[in-house]
């Protein structure tokens, strides 16, 4: 490569780089930062809400009836109940979800009343609109920064942009020279904020490129999964029993407690994780999502409330298919482990830093140029 091709192509690729990181800087702030805190929302909430947790004890002792009646004797007439989620680990409570059933005037989004209950005691810990929670505001936010209707695709779009940034960063960090090591110190330009920029930039380029990809995946599933190559049966193809959005049915035919009698008969060994009330729709079915031993994933099943039959579900729960689960994970650090989740709050603080500090430095480079022309 010629020195003068080899030079537009840098004034190509840092004007790429620069217009992208001054374009979406008021974008990239609040995906970054908001992605950064998700990825430790459990612990945020144990440590904002210790009541909630104050379990008494890991064992599951009561039918699962008495949980909904301490539940809906919190609720006092305001909501509906929808799901009965069972402790995952050792300090987890016992959760219960109900539709409210008044909706947000506001856009009519629905809105949900959660209570925690203690395991051994059926005892109520907690009750909470957890639609207004800062963790819902913050998921909002992350996925669809607040757009309506084109929200997460803008996203997947900010992804695509995060990615180009990455590659035009790397490509502008590294040395013309070669000297790679040497590239490695602190010390590449005169200027800290240049130091700052290139050194943060180097080792979070990877990563962040990886969480861009993954964002993308997620806002253009049907696109990703067919250049993936992953058949829509993988995705879980089942037909759904109404449309998701709908109510639970006013008066369910079985008993909550007949229905994990079935669950537990049908899938032996298996640990059930949540029961879902049937909705209003085409043949209304109660949903158990159960984790089979010796599978990775949890799967589900479904059984007719008016004939107590047992079909199975959907597949694999979590995010349909293998591949999404796996970018899902990969991208909000479920199941990773401590390591790649400080990766992940490190790839959200950084784009901040990244964004300021070549910000500051663009608008110095203007100011120098308006007074190189004025001499």
């Amino acid at each position: 490569m010629t020195a003068s091709l080899s030079s537009r192509l840098r004034r190509l690729w840092l004007d790429v780089h620069l217009w992208i990181g001054v374009g979406l800087l008021i974008a990239i702030i609040p995906l970054s930062t908001s992605g950064a805190i998700l990825v430790w929302k459990d612990g945020l909430e144990r440590l904002t809400h210790p009541e909630r947790y104050a379990v008494s004890g890991p064992d599951v002792r009561q039918a699962p009836s008495i949980y909904v009646q301490a539940a809906e004797t919190a609720f006092k007439g305001q909501a509906d109940f929808t799901q009965l989620r069972l402790p995952e680990k050792a300090g987890d409570p016992v959760v219960v979800v109900a539709r409210l059933k008044e909706e947000d005037a506001s856009g009519g989004r629905l809105r949900n009343l959660n209570v925690w209950i203690d395991p051994p005691t059926g005892k109520v810990l907690g009750l909470a609109d957890v639609s207004r929670a800062l963790p819902q505001w913050l998921h909002r936010l992350h996925g669809s920064l607040f757009i309506p209707k084109v929200g997460p695709k803008f996203v997947g779009g900010l992804g695509w942009a995060m990615f180009v940034s990455c590659a035009t960063g790397l490509w502008l960090w590294w040395p013309r020279n070669g000297a790679v090591l040497k590239a490695l110190r602190w010390r590449r330009g005169p200027s800290m904020l240049f130091n700052l920029h290139h050194m943060i930039g180097f080792w979070i380029c990877l990563p962040l490129a990886v969480l861009s990809l993954t964002r993308v995946y997620i806002s253009f599933p049907q696109t990703s999964r067919a250049l993936f190559g992953v058949h829509q049966a993988e995705a879980g193809s089942s037909a759904p029993q109404g449309d998701r959005f709908a109510p639970p049915i006013p008066h369910p035919s079985l008993e909550i407690d007949a229905v994990l009698r079935s669950a537990q008969a049908s899938t032996a060994g298996a640990r059930i994780i949540s029961i879902s009330a049937p909705i209003i729709g085409n043949e209304p079915s109660w949903r158990i999502q159960i984790a089979p031993p010796g599978q990775p994933a949890p799967t589900s099943l479904q059984i007719v409330d008016a004939s107590g039959q047992i079909k199975p579900g959907q597949g694999p729960t979590g995010g349909g298919d293998p591949l999404s689960r796996w970018m899902r994970n990969i991208h909000d650090g479920g199941d990773t482990g401590l390591i790649w989740q400080t990766i992940i709050v490190l790839g959200g603080v950084s784009p901040v830093i990244l964004s300021i500090t070549g910000l500051i430095m663009w608008l110095r480079r203007r100011a120098m140029a308006r007074r190189r022309a004025e001499a």
